[in-house]
């Protein structure tokens, strides 16, 4: 299965945003973009002026990196955000939002959407009882997401769980810590997603 396997603290970089790749360095004084707030290579520091091709690239490079998700399952997603009805650049936000790995995530059972995609290539995570090894299935209103009996002894899942209030765990989701479980309660909105994504440039960057 194809992944990115690079130094992620260069995406944050890259992007000129915290995309908060490597869990608790992110939230401490190690952080790669707060030491170095500019592009990497020997021409980062140099001022750019970016295109409008430009800016919608990097837009959509930006989320692409943050939900982990390499460019052909991009595109793959795109084209059903578009077929879909209604706004296609908050149809897609929403249809990555709600990935398997997005929600252990969210839920705080990884302290990283790679982690959280770790766990569940796995076999640690369940959806209804049942043990599922797919990333990036979509889960669904009711659905009951939670960690297997055998998985709850791990020390990186008790760890993500002990600072999962630096994260946002989102209005849509319910969990209850105790159990390794949470449930979805409604499908996310806009204001769910919690970080800064002009998804219209995403949206104009595939229609050119």
């Amino acid at each position: 299965m194809a992944r990115y396997i690079g130094p992620v603290c260069k995406l944050c970089r890259r992007e000129a945003a915290k995309l908060f790749l490597k869990g608790d360095r992110c939230y401490s004084d190690k952080c790669s973009f707060e030491k170095r707030p500019y592009p990497p290579g020997q021409h980062g520091q140099n001022r750019v002026k970016f295109s409008e091709y430009g800016l919608r690239l990097r837009e959509k490079q930006k989320l692409r990196r943050v939900y982990g998700v390499l460019e052909a399952q991009f595109r793959r997603c795109f084209a059903h955000a578009d077929a879909q009805k209604g706004v296609t650049g908050e149809n897609l936000l929403f249809l990555l939002e709600r990935r398997l790995d997005n929600v252990v995530y969210r839920m705080g059972f990884a302290s990283t959407r790679r982690e959280a995609r770790q766990l569940v290539l796995h076999g640690h995570v369940q959806v209804n009882r049942k043990r599922v090894g797919v990333p990036s299935m979509p889960v669904k209103p009711g659905d009951v997401v939670s960690i297997r009996e055998k998985s709850r002894e791990i020390a990186r899942i008790k760890d993500a769980l002990g600072t999962v209030e630096r994260r946002q765990v989102g209005s849509w989701l319910d969990v209850d810590r105790a159990a390794f479980a949470g449930t979805v309660k409604t499908l996310p909105t806009r204001e769910d997603i919690g970080f800064d994504i002009k998804e219209q440039f995403i949206v104009e960057f595939y229609s050119r």
